[in-house]
């Protein structure tokens, strides 16, 4: 299997949100493929963030493709508003309740895919790979948590690395992980198969941006 390109997209999550545009402006020139944005509703995670209108800013503000993750109860609700928003790439949950049944998260996926984005599925840490099978051919990008989705600043779970590695014997397109993800913990991913690297506190709690974005790339 040919190698995919290394991404870095550096998570708005960690970013200072008083600064946003010059924080999209900074890691745009310090190298990002990707801006990577959370989207929390308080219920199925505990945290809320930001919603459509932010998504749209960020879009007039940004010059890469925005790869928004969905973290809700209910995505299958929010596809149209972020996608015109200006999400490239849009992910939901496969644990999501609004998700609850394969018709559910086809129809979804499919609806991402009619509006000309590219349609992901992440999973938490404790849902395992085979959760993914019967959508694969409906999958731009499969995103692995390697924390536990919520909060910016966590540790790397390692368990996450033999699900990388697996998903990657059935799967072509892009996997991306995001959760405690830095030069070292971004390695060991690579080399399990993932080639997108999302990651929020080592970029923008860096001293340079530009050599923290190099530093994940060049874990390759």
């Amino acid at each position: 299997m040919t190698p995919r390109p290394v991404i870095v997209a550096p998570s708005l999550l960690a970013c200072d949100f008083g600064r946003l545009a010059e924080e999209i402006l900074k890691v745009e020139e310090a190298g990002a493929d990707w801006l990577h944005v959370d989207v929390m509703d308080g219920h199925f995670v505990p945290n809320l963030t930001i919603g459509p209108v932010i998504v749209e800013a960020i879009r007039r503000s940004s010059r890469i493709p925005l790869d928004v993750h969905l973290m809700l109860d209910h995505p299958e609700q929010y596809v149209k508003p972020f996608l015109d928003a200006g999400a490239h790439y849009l992910t939901v949950h496969v644990e999501a309740p609004g998700l609850r049944g394969e018709r559910m998260a086809h129809n979804a996926l499919e609806a991402i895919r009619r509006a000309g984005a590219q349609a992901g599925l992440s999973l938490r840490p404790r849902t395992g790979a085979e959760s993914l099978k019967p959508f694969l051919k409906e999958l731009d990008l499969i995103l692995v948590m390697t924390v536990e989705p919520g909060f910016g600043g966590q540790s790397f779970m390692a368990e996450g690395v033999p699900k990388v590695r697996r998903l990657r014997e059935w799967f072509t397109g892009d996997i991306a992980v995001d959760g405690g993800i830095n030069a070292e913990t971004g390695r060991i991913c690579l080399e399990a198969g993932a080639n997108v690297l999302v990651a929020g506190t080592y970029i923008f709690r860096s001293p340079s941006y530009r050599d923290a974005i190099q530093s994940l790339r060049g874990s390759a």
